[in-house]
């Protein structure tokens, strides 16, 4: 078997925790990292019935969307179904685990997975974050610029948008002398020695930065490596909140939401009053992503799709973009996908579920509208999902 951690590690690999927001509580929840997994149940919610899912499917790791502790406890009783289902995972061993805004904001994540679901082309992060890339500068003798090169390039570094293998060089010469205890790759202790380098930049996100300076001190032949690290003010082109790209080509309004609505499996799209004819730029944010819709706008977005939003932001949009809202639950309830696909890249053998509950919180009463108010007569309303 393998530990808990390592399960942890196939999803912060590509949906690193650095990138949550500093509201957030992503990682560990519940457990003991260091436990034998006997399997993972991927969830967006922590409740008690999700539990006892895993329990009953031998699962004692649970990995959700939405953290379980959000705010800090000051009791563990049975007053809230949080303290509940902390009693509950301690009491049975299990582990949960939350990615939660880094799921949001990873390139690759939730809102790409979502956009690549609606047919979107060239998606990139409609907000970038900012402060999340770094710029590496080392010297390298030019004999072994390649296998420098290479090592970093496989930690992560050199990618920038939809190019990989980036890097700068430039030929120069250095100097050093090597001190008694030394053991110089080049040169003689004690001599000053001359010799020719290249220096080699390249660039990677901030996250990383612990994976590229050991690729670059086990390759470099030098015994003591010169280089230096500088946090960027760019913003990386794919890391950050919402996505935005195009359809292949424009779609009538209406069959657009009736497809929108189809996908997300929601019978309560609402959309903010448009002109628009047409969509074919396209924005996207799982949650409560309402607040984007300016950043939508800048980028010519046709429409901002989102889980909720407040009554003032369908005025405030203005139909530039047209504000579409599907449901918190229905725009996130693909993360379990998201979740479950990571780890089984990762350890392809192991036991992966994706959770067969609803954990919406959220219900309606539903029933024809005919324009007028009745408050006599008994109608028969028909409960459904929130969306």
């Amino acid at each position: 078997m393998i530990p808990i951690y390592k399960v942890w590690e196939a999803i912060t690999e590509k949906l690193p925790t650095a990138l949550q927001e500093s509201y957030d509580n992503c990682g560990l929840q519940v457990g003991d990292p260091s436990q034998p997994a006997t399997g993972v149940l991927c969830c967006v919610d922590i409740t008690e019935a999700v539990l006892h899912e895993a329990i009953a499917k031998g699962c004692n790791v649970i990995v959700a969307h939405h953290p379980l502790l959000f705010k800090g406890l000051k009791q563990v009783g049975t007053s809230s179904y949080i303290e509940r289902c902390v009693r509950l995972a301690i009491r049975h061993d299990l582990t949960i685990y939350a990615a939660h805004t880094n799921a949001d904001n990873a390139d690759g994540g939730l809102n790409y997975l979502l956009a690549e679901g609606i047919g979107l082309q060239s998606a990139v992060a409609l907000a970038p974050m900012p402060d999340t890339l770094m710029e590496l500068v080392t010297f390298v003798p030019p004999q072994e610029l390649d296998r420098v090169s290479e090592a970093l390039w496989r930690a992560g570094a050199g990618t920038i948008g939809a190019y990989d293998r980036c890097s700068y060089r430039s030929e120069g010469r250095g100097t050093f002398r090597a001190l008694d205890g030394a053991h110089p790759f080049v040169g003689t202790v004690g001599e000053l020695h001359t010799e020719p380098e290249e220096r080699l930049s390249v660039t990677f996100p901030a996250y990383l930065q612990r994976n590229i300076e050991q690729a670059l001190r086990s390759s470099h032949p030098y015994e003591t490596p010169a280089y230096s690290i500088t946090r960027l003010q760019n913003t990386h082109p794919r890391i950050g909140a919402g996505v935005i790209g195009d359809l292949p080509q424009a779609e009538p309004l209406e069959a657009f939401l009736s497809r929108i609505a189809r996908y997300f499996k929601t019978e309560q799209l609402r959309y903010s009053v448009t002109e628009k004819q047409h969509i074919q730029r396209v924005a996207i944010c799982g949650g409560a992503g309402a607040f984007l819709w300016k950043q939508a706008r800048h980028s010519g977005a046709d429409i901002l799709i989102t889980g909720e939003a407040k009554y003032n932001d369908y005025f405030d949009c203005e139909g530039a973009p047209i504000l579409c809202t599907v449901g918190h639950y229905e725009s996130e309830s693909i993360a379990t996908e998201l979740f479950a696909q990571l780890i089984s890249e990762k350890i392809p053998t192991f036991a992966v579920y994706q959770s067969e509950l609803d954990s919406n919180p959220i219900k309606a009463l539903q029933h024809p509208y005919n324009g007028e108010r009745n408050n006599d007569k008994e109608d028969d309303y028909q409960e459904v999902n929130h969306c």
